[in-house]
């Protein structure tokens, strides 16, 4: 009886008699490997980054505004953009509605030029916000001060500005108490936010904060304001703020029973299962391919298999010939296709996490390392070759001995 070790040894040794044969029969498996790998760094690190970023909103924060806030659907998109716009009004009646909202804010927000002496930035959000907002909005106020209630109501020509307008217009200066012109307004800067960075190559901090009061009188009255509420306790608390504030709108829209709103209400949740739909949809269709090029791989292990199985016919004989049973034959050469497999999926393993690394490093898309991929490439490697080393491996052993040994 053929031990373990025999038959590993004898199936390195055919392995590295035809080194090129080896080479292309597992290359399939290594680039199936090595995008399933890939793909699985890529997906959590998006998942454990987005779901920290969003997170970061507030699990007690809701938003209320006249169009979704992750529109999925054009036609209702297009549709929502002739409801009608979100006003001041409506926020002082949510504002003295909801008892169970600890505050009530509201956002503006448009695209404007900033410019400070001979430097100009275009494509840059101008944010409109009321002064509670620096209770609500997750943005941390790093160097400075937000502005007040008072400077919101009389109008103040003051802004802060996110870490990629600081860095890009002030990057040897302190900012604070220095003007920049925004449209036809100079604005006195007062504060600085800490940097967010990128969301999926999303650059996030290229932002200006200005009073809401400013911002009207800057980009017109004509906008529709975003209510943001925030809570005053645990999760039954803030499911009865949403709904105060629902039934505030309904009211001051004239929506009885089950007629459709005209407004859409988001939290952290709905982006995360937004999230969790796309990155869901994202892996399976990479998973498809990669259990593809595995398929063609194992199919190519096979034929490989059965072409060896041919040479070595006159080898599977003295085998026999000595005392070798079928199933020993049937272990050398399932032990031949399963360590073709593993070298495969070991070379996909580090080529797939050197890949996402690579992509890391280069870009700002998140990856994250885990093992259990690692387990996953190993496990998928292994089956593929027990799967397609199996017949094979079944025919050699059945081969009869006499004829074996008299194979030229």
């Amino acid at each position: 009886m053929t031990d373990l070790r025999t038959n590993l040894r004898l199936a390195a040794a055919a392995i590295r008699a035809h080194r090129l044969r080896a080479f292309l029969t597992v290359l399939g498996i290594t680039m199936g490997v090595a995008v399933l790998i890939a793909v699985i760094t890529l997906v959590e690190g998006a998942n454990s980054y987005v779901e920290q970023k969003i997170a970061s909103l507030g699990t007690d924060v809701f938003q209320m505004a006249k169009t979704p806030f992750l529109p999925t659907d054009l036609e209702e998109f297009f549709r929502a953009r002739r409801n009608r716009d979100i006003t001041s009004e409506d926020l002082e009646a949510v504002r003295q509605a909801c008892t169970a909202c600890r505050a009530v804010g509201a956002e503006a927000s448009a695209t404007s030029r900033v410019r400070y002496r001979d430097q100009e930035l275009r494509n840059q959000r101008l944010l409109g916000q009321t002064a509670n907002m620096a209770q609500i909005d997750s943005r941390t106020v790093e160097t400075g001060r937000f502005f007040t209630e008072m400077e919101e109501r009389r109008g103040a020509r003051v802004c802060l500005i996110g870490d990629e307008v600081r860095v890009r217009l002030f990057p040897s200066v302190d900012p604070l108490g220095r003007q920049v012109r925004v449209g036809k307004e100079e604005l006195v800067v007062i504060g600085t936010f800490e940097r967010i960075g990128a969301v999926l190559g999303q650059e996030q901090d290229n932002f200006l904060i200005v009073p809401l009061s400013v911002f009207l009188s800057v980009q017109g009255p004509h906008h529709s304001l975003t209510l943001q509420a925030k809570a005053s306790g645990g999760e039954a608390v803030f499911e009865m703020a949403q709904d105060e504030a629902r039934l505030v709108m309904r009211a001051r829209r004239g929506i009885a029973g089950k007629k459709k709103e005209d407004f859409y209400i988001g939290t952290s949740e709905t982006y995360l299962d937004l999230w969790r739909q796309l990155s869901a949809a994202f892996f399976a269709v990479f998973v498809l391919l990669s259990s593809i090029a595995a398929l063609v791989g194992g199919v190519v292990i096979m034929n490989i298999m059965l072409v060896s199985v041919t040479e070595r016919t006159k080898e599977i004989g003295v085998r026999r010939a000595c005392g070798a049973r079928q199933v020993d034959i049937l272990r050398q050469f399932l032990s031949e296709a399963v360590l073709l497999c593993l070298a495969g999926g070991a070379a996909g393993i580090l080529l797939g996490f050197t890949a996402a690394l690579a992509v890391r490093t280069l870009s700002d898309f998140p990856a994250s390392v885990e093992a259990w991929a690692a387990g996953l490439g190993v496990l998928l490697s292994t089956t593929i070759g027990l799967f397609f080393g199996i017949y094979p491996a079944v025919k050699a052993a059945r081969l009869d001995p006499v004829a074996a040994l008299r194979k030229e």
